[in-house]
């Protein structure tokens, strides 16, 4: 016996080996049966099989009652779970306000850098990002424009970015699916779909809106047909759930961030310590729109002040400290609740609820009308977005849907698209319940953002053949699929790095901006069709531009750098997996063994 399988140990298969194995058992149709063989097995974009629990047996009345106990704690705990899930973002939302509210504040102040269209794009990004709320972010833009510290003209590309910046929400969410490479794929493919639309639609509106004002104009129209009444606040349903738990936890005085932004000095905390005043009755939500938040009363004798009940009443810690205690326990919640969630899903969608559940949401109509399904899709995304009166939530509840396959891309997309629309309703109606005083700019604004969102779903969802956020959204979900570390590099990029660099380059100057980032999305722009076209048209292209293969490995490929990144971080949600698990498939096949030269 050669020295060679001296111990025990064999020779490690080539891959030409481990290819063989895997054509002759995908002949033998026993591929699907080995969960480390992706190619040639189930489709991760198709609906993962669900376990059959439809079996005909005889069940005992003793057995039909536990089931039914069963099923009704696994609906309460998903109802439970469900419920510390939105008030984990709420209070998520909270901890981004005090840990970077300041900052939003001062970023607003300069009126120089909010001229540029490209820096007030990347402002309102940040800033969304920055407070995690879009109603505050477009408060502050309302109350500067009704100050005259902002135009109508200026305030648009802030807009645009506060839309850009809540898809955020939705990747955070997807991150905690990150476990189980299939659910990542289906789930970040979900979030990402959402903020490649919005960037889209910025991407052809902003040079546009630069160039010809028409988001201006058509809303300065559609203002000037209208004869509008201040009114009340439309109810919130979901906050009036949520509430009576987060304001055990926090309660802040968001109104501190629009006089910051409108050049009111002030050092006070953002923790609110004073919520009632005796002898009156409390101050309803009702009667605070979302475009003129409360304040508390400064005026207000101290011995006729009522505190506030929450955990951080005169507390000694910073505005900073209370913000990332908020933040870490947030997080936990949200994660483990997530993870719950998901879990109960998939215990309870089985079997043949599974499927109707699934054909339910994923139906079309009958031919010829099947293309009406997606637009009813589009409909019920506005209609839950308004009733939730949140499109963090509503967006964030899908995702992990789409992670466990109950809802297709397909089927998401035009979800993701009319919640646009319905946050848009929510932010109209919050406009009608403004003073007199800024009831004309804060509708305009609530208008301009409405028809940015239509004008997303004209460009990007009415023709078919236009729908690019799909495709594109599925190659990013192969690619964090099998390089998962992309996704982190995905949200920090995407919103933070670029808008620090493009706010970056606006402070020194318009001139210093088109200087240094014109040059860069021309490259971009140009290395982009050149992959179209060596995808599609390589005859097109001289010799030297077919293949990037002239270039150095870790310019055209990741693999350099995904194993600079397992490298440093050994963990099975940064490493590939697949090959790992084929290899180890092959050490123990006997037919790669004795294919092999002892």
């Amino acid at each position: 016996m050669p020295n060679s399988l001296a111990g025990g140990q064999f020779p490690n298969p080539t891959l030409d080996a481990i290819d063989l194995v895997d054509r002759n058992l995908r002949n033998a149709g026993t591929s699907s049966s080995i969960p480390g063989l992706e190619e040639g097995g189930t489709d991760p974009w198709a609906f993962p099989q669900q376990k059959n629990t439809d079996k005909l047996k005889e069940v005992s009345t003793a057995s039909r009652l536990h089931g039914v106990v069963v099923g009704f704690l696994k609906a309460c705990g998903l109802l439970g779970n469900l419920y510390f899930f939105i008030c984990s973002l709420d209070i998520l939302g909270s901890a981004f306000q005090l840990l970077g509210s300041r900052m939003a504040g001062d970023i607003f102040k300069d009126n120089v850098v909010l001229s540029n269209p490209v820096a007030g794009l990347v402002i309102g990004v940040l800033v969304t990002v920055l407070v995690q709320s879009s109603s505050t972010s477009s408060s502050v833009v309302v109350s500067m424009v009704a100050s005259k510290l902002l135009t109508v003209q200026m305030s648009v590309p802030i807009i645009m970015g506060v839309n850009v910046g809540t898809s955020i929400t939705s990747t955070l969410v997807s991150m905690a699916q990150s476990g189980d490479r299939e659910e990542f794929q289906r789930a970040f493919s979900g979030s990402a779909v959402h903020g490649i639309f919005n960037w889209l639609t910025v991407l052809v509106l902003l040079p546009l809106e630069s160039a010809t004002a028409a988001l201006e104009r058509l809303s300065g129209l559609a203002l000037g047909a209208a004869s509008l009444q201040p009114g009340r606040q439309a109810p919130d349903i979901l906050k009036a759930l949520t509430q009576p738990f987060t304001h055990l936890i926090i309660q802040l005085d968001t109104g501190m961030i629009t006089s910051s932004a409108m050049g009111n000095t002030t050092n006070g905390s953002l923790i609110k310590q004073w919520c009632d005043v005796q002898g009156k009755p409390p101050v309803s939500n009702e009667d605070c729109g979302g475009f003129h938040p409360c304040r508390e009363n400064s005026t207000v004798a101290p011995e006729n002040r009522v505190p506030c009940h929450h955990l951080f009443v005169g507390t000694g810690l910073t505005d900073l400290a209370v913000g990332f205690i908020l933040l870490a326990g947030s997080l936990l919640v949200l994660c483990t609740c997530l993870v719950l969630i998901v879990k109960l899903l998939n215990s309870v969608l089985q079997g043949r609820i599974a499927q109707a559940v699934k054909t339910v949401i994923n139906a079309d109509f009958p031919f010829p009308f099947g293309w009406l399904s997606g637009y009813l899709a589009v409909l019920v995304g506005a209609g839950l977005t308004f009733l939730l009166q949140s499109s963090s939530v509503f967006t964030a509840a899908i995702v992990p849907l789409m992670g466990v396959g109950i809802i297709n891309l397909e089927r998401a997309y035009p979800l993701f698209v009319g919640s646009n629309i319905g946050t848009t309703t929510t932010a109209l109606l919050a406009a009608l319940a403004s003073p007199a005083d800024m009831l004309l700019f804060a509708v305009q604004v609530a208008l301009i953002h409405f028809f940015f969102n239509l004008a997303g779903i004209l460009l990007w969802y009415l023709v078919p053949v236009l729908r690019l956020p799909i495709p594109l959204a599925k190659s990013f979900g192969d690619l964090t699929a099998q390089y998962r570390w992309v996704a982190i590099v995905y949200l920090l990029f995407t919103f933070l790095l670029l808008p620090l660099a493009a706010f970056g380059l606006s402070l020194a100057g318009g001139s210093v901006l088109a200087a240094v980032g014109g040059p860069l999305v021309g490259l971009v722009l140009l290395i982009v069709l050149i992959n179209v076209l060596q995808k599609h048209r390589p005859s097109w292209l001289p010799p030297c531009l077919r293949s990037w293969a002239w270039l150095p490995l870790w310019l055209h490929s990741l693999e350099p750098w995904d194993r600079l990144v397992t490298r440093c971080c050994s963990c099975s949600a940064c490493s590939n997996s697949r090959m790992t698990s084929k290899v180890a498939h092959c050490y123990e096949n006997p037919e790669v063994i004795a294919s092999q030269q002892l």
